[in-house]
């Protein structure tokens, strides 16, 4: 190995900006400390000036969650990085990102300043960014689409008012490998020279599928630095995949020749925990992480495999964290459940595992056999939640295909039955109307996604709800072998979150 590359997590910052991902300051804080886990280098962990509730993330992160660096986003405003500065007061090591659009349809469209206005308002933040922290990155936004000359002239003088890391965004994933290359190392070349402080970077987005292609191509150019987030989430088609960038550097470490100090084998649980708590499903055949990422089906892959692993995989499944399927039936007993529990590396409390292992069984007598996704799912669902005050006890809906269906739901409330019943659009919508009756509360579902765990009829499936309460967002999460049954729970879990936010439960 000849030197490091820093591995730069912006899955809280870009990563949520992803349409319908509303995480609370308790969710980000719980990826943050995954991510100290899985030993990135840096952690962007929001735009701190962008909302009160990314303020308190940020401030919550930067206090909490120790070893990597911690970042805020900033625009060259003034009061932006102001607040980055403030929110990131409690970090061991922190940074300010500050950025601006440098493309001519950007500086015409949407800032409306000229060119020379643009250099002005850099020299002024990345200056400003300086006196607070001594690690400044900056980014010119859109930079793939901007005037290479002026790109060079923009990054010179950020880096020449304190900025130790040039980013070089390609915003809307337009760029081409050999492209991106060739202006990778102009600015290397150009900006940088020979001034080995300087660490040039890459922000790449995936809307022509080429991010983690550009990303890695930008290392031959010079780039000590790659931005990504877990799973490729992020802004339209997603960004460069944090995981993929990760495990492509270890793989092909003969073709890199640079080193990272992530912990690879925290990958599987980190996507994991992303996709559960941001409502985004891995899709089946996503590298590295994908479900099938690791299955063989061909009876000549599964000769190979069973002679040697080699044979059809590049890496070790347990490298990533990843491990066999592992499936429990109706029949398992508390000690079948924890030992599986234990192999999966989940450790419960009492109360968590007696809940899980009750809504296992509950799904075991419908479903026949639970797979490890499966448990995962039931785990997060009975541990996920704010306050455990409302609890689903029974749903019944009623009605054909000629009449509105009417929902009645029993919920329990510290030993004490709520029932309510409501007519719908459809069964889900009169379950969810009835909950809110049952909560005293009016709520909207601004999403909602349905992943299924197995295959069949009898399948399970996790519902994903996100519902908005005035102008506040709350997810849910619920699992069952019957969706509408799943899409009660997942409601359920949310608005216990928006009753408890209104004062109206209290935690445990």
């Amino acid at each position: 190995m000849s030197d490091k590359l820093i591995i730069l997590d912006t899955t809280l910052r870009d990563g949520e900006q992803a349409p319908g991902i509303a995480l609370s300051p308790d969710d980000k804080v719980a990826i943050a400390t995954q991510l100290a886990k899985l030993k990135v280098d840096i952690i962007e962990a929001g735009f701190a000036a962008s909302s009160p509730g990314d303020f308190t993330s940020v401030s919550r992160i930067a206090n909490e969650v120790k070893g990597p660096v911690i970042a805020s986003l900033a625009r060259t405003h003034p009061d932006d990085i102001d607040q980055a500065a403030d929110a990131l007061k409690g970090a061991d090591s922190k940074r300010i990102h500050v950025f601006q659009s440098t493309s001519p349809i950007h500086m015409e469209q949407m800032l409306r300043m000229s060119p020379s206005e643009v250099k002005k308002s850099i020299k002024e933040g990345v200056t400003r960014a300086k006196r607070y922290v001594d690690d400044v990155e900056f980014s010119p936004q859109d930079a793939t689409r901007s005037d290479p000359d002026f790109i060079v002239e923009v990054c010179r003088i950020a880096m020449e008012c304190g900025a130790t890391t040039i980013n070089i965004p390609d915003t809307v994933g337009f760029a081409m490998p050999e492209d991106f290359v060739e202006l990778l190392t102009r600015v290397f070349d150009d900006v940088r020279g020979g001034n080995e402080d300087i660490i040039i970077s890459t922000h790449c987005h995936n809307d022509l599928g080429l991010a983690v292609a550009n990303s890695l191509s930008a290392i031959h150019a010079g780039a000590r630095q790659i931005e990504g987030a877990i799973n490729g989430i992020g802004e339209r088609a997603g960004n460069t995949s944090t995981e993929e960038i990760i495990m492509a550097l270890t793989t092909r470490a003969d073709h890199f020749g640079v080193e990272i100090g992530a912990d690879t084998t925290e990958i599987f649980e980190t996507s994991r925990l992303v996709s559960s708590l941001t409502g985004y499903p891995v899709q089946y055949n996503k590298a590295v992480v994908g479900r099938n990422a690791f299955s063989h089906e061909s009876g000549i892959h599964q000769h190979g495999v069973l002679r040697n692993r080699e044979t059809y995989e590049i890496m070790d499944p347990e490298t990533v964290g990843q491990h066999s399927t592992l499936v429990l039936g109706k029949h398992s007993g508390r000690a079948a459940f924890a030992d599986a529990l234990a192999k999966l590396g989940i450790h419960l409390e009492d109360e968590d595992f007696q809940r899980s292992f009750q809504r296992f069984k509950e799904l075991a007598d419908r479903k026949g056999e639970i797979s490890e996704e499966g448990i995962r799912a039931i785990v997060d669902e009975e541990t996920n939640t704010t306050t455990r005050e409302m609890k689903l006890v029974s749903l019944h809906v009623a009605g054909g295909s000629h009449e509105a269906p009417i929902a009645t739901v029993v919920l329990d409330r510290a030993g004490e039955e709520v029932t309510s019943s409501a007519e719908g659009d459809g069964m889900i919508s009169a379950a969810f109307v009835a909950l809110q009756d049952a909560y005293g509360i009016a709520a909207s579902l601004v999403d909602y996604r349905v992943s299924p765990l197995t295959s069949g009829a009898d399948a399970m499936a996790k519902v994903n709800v996100i519902i908005q309460v005035m102008s506040s967002t709350y997810s849910g999460q619920g699992v069952s072998t019957d969706v509408v049954e799943g899409s009660a729970r997942a409601i359920v879990s949310a608005l216990n979150k928006a009753a408890f936010d209104r004062g109206a439960l209290t935690a445990n």
